[in-house]
């Protein structure tokens, strides 16, 4: 059985996973980017989270991504990540 963290334990963001996410977030269109900032950033946290970690990861920030991004947007989204070099392909999303 694994240990829950205490409520109220603040999440931490590994700093490479950090630079990433801000990297993709400066390919999404101005109007969007603090929606997607605030929703994505919740999401890696809860991510990280619910598998009772203290640090937000690549994997969190990449399936984050991946979740609140529409689907439609998905395509120029996988463009951009790969253009950063960010292998979302070893996190189980196909090309």
């Amino acid at each position: 059985m694994t240990e829950e963290l205490p409520s109220g334990v603040n999440i931490m963001w590994d700093p490479a996973a950090r630079k990433d996410f801000e990297d993709v977030l400066a390919k999404i269109p101005g109007f969007l980017r603090d929606i997607a900032r605030k929703k994505v950033s919740q999401k890696a946290e809860k991510c990280a989270s619910d598998e009772n970690r203290r640090f937000v990861s690549l994997k969190d920030v990449v399936d984050a991504f991946f979740c609140e991004t529409p689907f439609g947007f998905h395509g120029p989204m996988k463009t951009d990540m790969e253009t950063l070099g960010i292998d979302y392909q070893k996190y189980g999303y196909s090309k």
